[in-house]
């Protein structure tokens, strides 16, 4: 009797009491941090591609298939400002690699969902 009571006790306490642990604490510093990151690795794709040889629409291909596939198992994805991330990839493609007219329509295949 004494470990019934004892148990449903401790069931009662468990569940009540019980409540998801999130370890994922982002901030907006972590957030500009790694989309930072990820404009750094299209950029510096693009850019090296181009450089290369290969056409500007090989490259767009070429860099959108690498940044989408070193970036989609991060948990922080799902709490990216895509347009923000879009023009800071034209806002570096323009001061780190003079590319001027790039439009940022070219970018709607980069997601990590």
């Amino acid at each position: 009797m004494v470990i019934r009571v004892f148990a449903i006790f401790t069931l009662t306490f468990l569940f009540l009491f019980s409540t998801p642990v999130y370890s994922l604490d982002t901030s907006s510093k972590t957030l500009e941090k790694y989309t930072k990151k990820i404009s750094n690795k299209f950029t510096r794709t693009y850019c090296n591609t181009t450089k290369f040889g290969i056409s500007y629409e090989g490259a767009l291909a070429f860099a959108i298939g690498e940044t989408n596939k070193e970036f989609k198992n991060n948990k922080l994805n799902k709490l990216i400002d895509y347009s923000s991330l879009k023009n800071s990839i034209v806002n570096d493609l323009e001061n780190n690699c003079q590319v001027y007219d790039f439009e940022i329509s070219n970018l709607e295949n980069l997601n990590f969902n």
